[in-house]
């Protein structure tokens, strides 16, 4: 092997190191389009059923059909921003999430207050909580950290926003574009297989995609029927931040409960802990778990198995090495990211054992 051979393995390494580098930079820099992309391509996946209806049941045009989508998606945001945002963001003040001196105070009047109850029950609260210190040192800056980032979100989409539904637009309006210039860079012996999958894939996706949405909104509705019930105050900023938490399968049901218990406590500071604050909170704690048994038992199960035909156990274990593996955001991409491998193995390996068994019913 001569120097030059070696000279041109070296310059070749260090030219794909670059490019590597060079290509993770530009993701870096290009996040943003990255984030708009991947939002808009899953409203398109929302929207296809409706532009099918449009197009099929009132025979829209195909373009108008796609116009008439967007506006949907449009019409949903607007009116959402105007019922829900100003009440957040004003009850989000009231409740005093934007302070952290305000909120720290809080927890510990309310600590205080349970240290009281347990010592008129004779339990050493000194050994459970360890007096005051713990709440000292309690770090509670996600708390308003989180509502300033949503709050600022809130404030500053709108650039974002008309690019996402510029881009949704055109992924609606132009999907069979989309499909001839695939046929044209797949090979001819997959084509069949690749557009069989891609097919599924969007209807199975899209159904998911949609039958998610309703089920936030669901939970939405159910934890603010339980708040109004028990007389907690801002109750839809509350139910709302329990709802958004949803997202995240299995672990945001729990995060969520345990969020709606300190609210309701915080927001009892002024009543008496033994007779109004703890039972409020309890009736709580126990109307989030029938929440969720409802949601487990109905919502979830007809979301994954007729959406996605997996079997709700198939799904928590997905879930779960997601969760394992990639942490929060796996949980979040598990079942989608799960639905699209399924396809894709039963159209390129349909002869598998175990392809068979965990694709049988799509």
């Amino acid at each position: 092997m001569t120097s030059k051979i070696i000279a041109n393995g070296i310059l070749r390494a260090l030219g794909i190191v670059v490019a590597i580098a060079v290509s993770l930079w530009f993701l870096y820099a290009i996040q943003m389009v990255i984030i708009y992309l991947m939002v808009a391509l899953i409203l398109t996946l929302i929207g296809n059923p409706i532009l099918d209806f449009l197009k099929k049941r009132l025979k829209f045009k195909h373009t108008l059909a796609t116009v008439f989508t967007v506006l949907f998606f449009v019409l949903i945001i607007v009116g959402f921003m105007l019922l829900f945002i100003p009440l957040i963001i004003d009850q989000g003040q009231n409740l005093s999430l934007l302070n952290t001196t305000e909120i720290e105070r809080s927890i510990l009047e309310l600590m205080n207050q349970m240290v009281a109850f347990l010592e008129n029950h004779h339990i050493d609260a000194k050994r459970i909580i360890q007096d005051q210190k713990a709440a000292s040192t309690l770090n509670i800056d996600f708390i308003p950290n989180f509502l300033n980032t949503l709050v600022e979100t809130i404030s500053s989409f709108g650039m974002g926003l008309a690019s996402v539904l510029f881009i949704t637009f055109f992924f609606l309006n132009d999907r069979r574009l989309f499909i001839n210039g695939a046929k044209k860079l797949i090979p001819d012996n997959h084509e069949d297989k690749i557009l069989n999958s891609l097919d599924k894939i969007n209807h199975l996706l899209s159904r998911y995609f949609i039958g998610l949405l309703i089920q936030l909104f669901i939970v939405f509705l159910l934890y603010l029927i339980v708040l109004l019930i028990f007389g907690v105050e801002n109750a839809i900023v509350i139910a709302f931040l329990c709802g958004v938490l949803n997202i995240v399968p299995y672990i945001g049901p729990i995060i969520a409960t345990i969020l709606a218990a300190i609210l309701t406590m915080i927001n009892n500071l002024g009543n008496d802990f033994q007779t109004e604050t703890l039972p409020t909170t309890i009736y709580v704690l126990i109307g989030f778990c029938i929440v969720q048994i409802i949601d487990n038992n109905v919502s979830q199960p007809f979301i994954f198995s007729k959406s996605v035909s997996s079997h709700p156990l198939e799904i928590f274990l997905v879930i779960l090495m997601a969760g394992f593996l990639f942490g929060i955001v796996g949980m979040i991409i598990a079942v989608p990211f799960y639905t699209i491998l399924k396809v894709i193995g039963k159209e390129f390996f349909p002869e598998n054992i175990i392809i068979q068994l965990l694709t049988k019913n799509i």
